[in-house]
């Protein structure tokens, strides 16, 4: 008889190891999207990750994670800041319900935070710097823990997980809509502007979607291949590798990672972008003053 499959087990210090294996520091801020049953089976469940987490920065050190609540299906006037639970899987639901977690306020994009520096990174989602975004102008602001993920150059990790899942690249997205706008004109800007797919747009999709048809919506939006562009800062030697059990955990400096995929889209747009974007963006650029 052939030898029967055993299960790797993962225990809350494996995990501190591994985190630790790909730079990050006590006293540090880490941001990670998670797949609980990619590692195989973890001893204490999803609080064992977030105690992995948490002891690998120590007691001066903050851990977040994405707690987004809309899927497609409800109405933003649900949202519930206490109780619209997280959808991006059972470890970022579990740090959202610990009494010691802070959520920031957004229905779309929020994030849940523990440590000293959470509460300053949850604070005011959306109450300035609006960005243009299909998700509402709030989610990416400047005023957002997004903003502060780059701005503090949190470390960023992938647990399970590839770039696929980035929900940081969104940020990109809309960070890169604003510059591209400044390049043009202030008398063309609006009307660039009202160009961009907004929520109506992506509400229509979903709709679809439920119905069973789909084809008929068309977005004018950056989008991009998260998974892509992943693998080519990889090549670039900006992601650090480690294993927890059965899964690969990645990770990446904010600021690496947000510098380096602005700069090669900005660089070669054609690579990246589906032709109608492609044509508002030289648009854009184009009608840069001077030019």
């Amino acid at each position: 008889m052939p030898p029967k499959a055993t299960t790797t087990q993962v225990a809350a210090a494996d995990i501190a190891a591994s985190v630790r294996a790909v730079g990050v520091q006590p006293g540090e801020l880490v941001m990670f999207h998670s797949s609980l049953k990619s590692m195989g089976h973890v001893v204490g469940g999803p609080n064992a990750v977030i105690d992995g987490f948490l002891h690998a920065v120590g007691p001066e050190g903050t851990v977040a994670v994405p707690t987004l609540w809309w899927n497609g299906t409800q109405d933003l006037s649900d949202w519930d800041y206490d109780a619209s639970p997280s959808y991006p899987g059972l470890i970022t639901e579990t740090l959202r319900l610990r009494p010691d977690s802070i959520r920031s306020n957004n229905p779309t994009h929020s994030v849940s935070a523990i440590g000293p520096r959470a509460a300053e990174l949850t604070a005011d989602h959306g109450k300035w710097g609006l960005r243009p975004c299909l998700y509402g102008d709030a989610a990416f602001a400047a005023a957002s823990p997004w903003e502060r993920f780059y701005l503090w150059n949190a470390h960023y990790c992938f647990l399970g997980v590839d770039f696929t899942y980035n929900t940081m690249g969104h940020y990109c997205q809309c960070v890169l809509l604003e510059w591209a706008l400044q390049q043009a004109p202030l008398e063309k800007r609006a009307a660039l502007e009202a160009q961009i797919s907004r929520w109506d747009t992506v509400v229509a999709y979903y709709r679809e979607r439920q119905s069973g048809s789909g084809g008929t919506v068309e977005f004018m939006w950056p989008g991009f291949g998260f998974k892509d562009m992943g693998e080519y800062l990889a090549s670039m030697g900006l992601v650090r590798f480690s294993t927890i059990g059965n899964a690969t955990l990645r990770g990446i400096r904010t600021r690496d990672m947000v510098d380096t995929l602005l700069a090669t889209l900005k660089a070669e747009p054609e690579k990246w972008f589906d032709a109608k974007f492609l044509g508002w963006w030289q648009e854009a650029t184009r009608l840069r003053p001077g030019a």
